[in-house]
């Protein structure tokens, strides 16, 4: 089936990587791994996902090894999750962002793992277009974007994805999940 003639995107979740170890001399930034926090972080978002009934059927994931490494995590917990790693998404823009989805090809919740600042850029530029259901989560949203932050979006009308169509639900974000704990 061609890119993006399948189901309609219905929902989109935006997640960045987890915690991730101080760059040092010896490891790229490509190749930095998650910490212990990170790998319990991200599983724990995983779980608040699908309690939310939001498990994506599809994750877009950057190939760079913290993003990888998150998306072990969710894809531990998810069900019936295809994942298609995509080199492009290291560290890009907006655009790249909402191209990456648009090529989305049937899955009706789509999950993208990504980066900063690119990432918390396009959920920004889709709140501007779509607006919120929620005032508080377009609040938390305009903030910042730490890591395991997830922006859920969800659209009102079926067909291609367009920005417009699509309105924040909510923000997660890791800290909020701990046990007394702090970011």
């Amino acid at each position: 089936m061609p890119p993006g003639t399948g189901a309609p995107l219905k929902r989109l979740i935006l997640m960045r990587h987890a915690k991730t170890e101080p760059w040092s001399e010896g490891i790229d930034d490509f190749g930095r791994a998650l910490t212990p926090q990170g790998h319990s972080d991200a599983n724990r978002m995983a779980q608040e996902l699908v309690s939310l009934d939001w498990s994506p059927e599809r994750i877009l994931v950057s190939s760079a090894r913290r993003a990888r490494e998150t998306c072990s995590e969710v894809a531990s917990v998810v069900t019936g999750e295809k994942v298609r790693p995509m080199e492009a998404l290291y560290l890009t823009g907006p655009r790249g962002l909402s191209d990456a989805v648009g090529q989305n090809d049937g899955a009706s919740t789509l999950m993208v793992i990504g980066h900063n600042p690119g990432l918390h850029d396009f959920a920004l530029a889709i709140l501007r277009e779509g607006g919120a259901a929620d005032h508080q989560a377009s609040l938390r949203l305009g903030e910042k974007f730490p890591t395991s932050c997830a922006a859920l979006f969800e659209a009102g009308q079926e067909g291609r994805f367009v920005p417009a169509h699509f309105r924040l639900i909510c923000v997660l974000r890791a800290k909020d999940f701990r046990d007394g704990d702090a970011d």
